[in-house]
């Protein structure tokens, strides 16, 4: 075996449709397109969401809503969640990064905390933000509100 002698394996390839090459090819006069028509001529190319002169999708269906673009996304932990933190890891403080650390969110997130459940012990809570029920449990309870 040599260069000269390489072939790739049997059956692996096979011949170009050669069209538009005359009819003797078997494949010439109207080179696989059919007749007539927008597919047939050079240069045809479907606009996107075109469908056939029927009314498109995008054109059917009415426009509707609003999306703020100035909306800032939380992530809601709840009160009784911060007291199981606490509980679990002997904390005194709760802050960001204890949240990271647990998995409750991840680095880029931002922190609502919210007053669903009961705190027991005296702690001083970090987030971005606090509904008034979660500021009011947590000063009830001797601890601290720090907004960052």
């Amino acid at each position: 075996m040599n260069l000269s002698n390489l072939k790739p394996a049997e059956g692996s390839t096979k011949t170009r449709k050669r069209i538009g090459r005359g009819p003797g090819s078997g494949l010439g006069g109207t080179s696989t397109r059919g007749h007539k028509g927008a597919k047939s001529r050079s240069g045809y190319s479907k606009k996107i969401g075109f469908e056939g002169g029927q009314m498109p999708l995008q054109r059917r269906v009415p426009k509707f809503g609003f999306k703020n673009i100035n909306r800032v996304e939380y992530k809601a932990i709840n009160l009784d969640t911060i007291q199981k933190l606490a509980e679990a890891k002997n904390l005194q403080a709760v802050s960001v990064q204890d949240f990271i650390a647990a998995g409750f969110i991840s680095a880029n997130q931002l922190v609502k905390v919210l007053g669903n459940g009961t705190l027991t012990a005296k702690l001083d809570v970090q987030a971005h933000a606090f509904s008034k029920t979660a500021v009011a449990a947590i000063e009830a309870t001797g601890g601290q509100v720090v907004k960052l």
